[in-house]
């Protein structure tokens, strides 16, 4: 499995509206065990992303799917940046299937 925690910062106020916009584009992505959008609890302006994928080259592909195109492109404007992004390897839990770790 492959897996990344990242730190998104939206431009001021447009938190929700950034949410909203990934929230859209996360269905139907091949390969993909969980995908999680999180408010940080003390930052406004920032969202925790947290993806679980069979593999890192299914995580590649859905960077072309068209859904997440046009998300991208609309979500661009509300983006102040990006603090952090941690890769992982997932070894389960609660809705992943184990991997022997």
């Amino acid at each position: 499995m492959f897996g990344l925690i990242g730190k998104m910062r939206a431009q001021p106020g447009q938190r929700d509206a950034l949410a909203k916009l990934m929230l859209s584009a996360s269905e139907a992505m091949p390969g993909c065990l969980s995908y999680i959008i999180a408010k940080d609890e003390s930052d406004l302006d920032a969202l925790w992303i947290t993806e679980t994928w069979e593999d890192e080259q299914s995580h590649k592909a859905s960077l072309s799917l068209p859904q997440v195109q046009e998300a991208i492109g609309k979500a661009r404007p509300l983006i102040a940046g990006f603090d952090s992004q941690t890769r992982t390897v997932p070894i389960g839990g609660i809705g992943l299937p184990e991997t022997g770790r």
